[in-house]
């Protein structure tokens, strides 16, 4: 069983009298890509913000890399990597002597740096425009270079806020398969804080919802969605003919099914548990056409406006 990296126990952080993180608790596992997901304004940044010990919570405790960033943040440091959502360089130097300007603040020796350099900036398809000015790199590629800056000192974690700001759609694409490229192969904790619920659900193990300060869920997407659907966590789609009562009877009856709806030539079969095999094999016993069947997993888009109707109702009838 993988261990915790990063492990957050009932942290909050005020501000006057605004709570903008409110008691969160959470545990990322080592070789992990965990995203917190949640609305601008909703407490993400201030949360990396302690875990990065450049903000101490008001209370509670945090511990990343077995270390409390409030009393050691230089040792978090050393083995943490932070992209911000807009990286800062030096524009008219270049993307190499940028990379060999971090290595030196953190006490590399020039060849060391060197090798490095070219090896992160291979890992992150930046090679090719070592040399070239800053000042001239796309936004998409300074988010690459700020990748590569972040990987220079060999980091445990990564902790990404978010990345994909203001690139364009295959600059995303790139960028999302160059972070699951980076965990896969050398093993390395990736933090995403994003509202962009589509990126967070193409690379991530597990989210956490978060809305104002509050921690609303957690737990991989077909997780989330037993708890939300739990009546219906799957539906099937289903185009036969013909469709007649006996039929749709029949499928009512499959254990795990939980009822079946008519959507014009279609039909709908909300179930507990994958029974799609059964559903087909029904179709063909009933000496009936299947010309498409098609199983529906709830996605991170549903599940997240699932929750935000519920909280919003529960806040109603306070």
């Amino acid at each position: 069983m993988a261990t915790s990296i990063i492990e957050l126990k009932e942290i909050t952080k005020q501000y006057d009298d605004q709570l903008a993180v409110d008691h969160l608790s959470l545990s990322i596992k080592k070789g992990e890509i965990f995203g917190l997901l949640g609305p601008n304004g909703a407490g993400k940044s201030t949360t990396i913000l302690m875990m990065l010990g450049l903000s101490e919570p008001t209370s509670g405790t945090v511990h990343v890399c077995g270390l409390n960033p409030t009393r050691h943040p230089l040792g978090v440091k050393q083995k943490v990597g932070y992209l911000p959502d807009d990286v800062g360089f030096y524009q008219h130097m270049t993307g190499l002597e940028n990379l060999m300007y971090t290595a030196a603040l953190n006490g590399m020796s020039r060849e060391a740096a060197y090798k490095r350099a070219m090896h992160v900036l291979d890992q992150v398809g930046l090679v090719d425009a070592a040399t070239k000015k800053n000042g001239k790199y796309s936004r998409g590629m300074r988010q690459r270079l700020g990748l590569a800056d972040v990987l220079m000192k060999k980091p445990d974690v990564i902790i990404l806020d978010e990345p994909t700001l203001g690139i364009d759609p295959e600059g995303i694409r790139e960028l999302l398969q160059l972070i699951r490229h980076l965990n896969e192969q050398d093993g390395i904790t990736v933090l995403l804080s994003s509202h962009q619920l589509h990126q967070v659900q193409q690379i991530c193990d597990r989210v956490g919802i978060f809305v104002k300060g509050k921690l609303l869920a957690e737990g991989n997407i077909e997780s989330l969605a037993k708890q939300l659907f739990f009546e219906d966590t799957f539906v099937v789609n289903v185009f036969a003919d013909p469709i007649d009562d006996s039929l749709i009877q029949s499928i009512h009856d499959i254990h795990g099914v939980n009822r079946v709806e008519m959507n014009h030539s279609t039909m709908d079969v909300y179930c507990q548990e994958d029974v799609t095999p059964d559903i087909a094999r029904t179709i063909i016993q009933h000496d009936r056409a299947l010309y498409h069947i098609n199983k529906k997993n709830y996605g991170l888009d549903e599940i997240y406006h699932r929750y935000f109707e519920g909280r919003e109702l529960n806040e109603a009838t306070k």
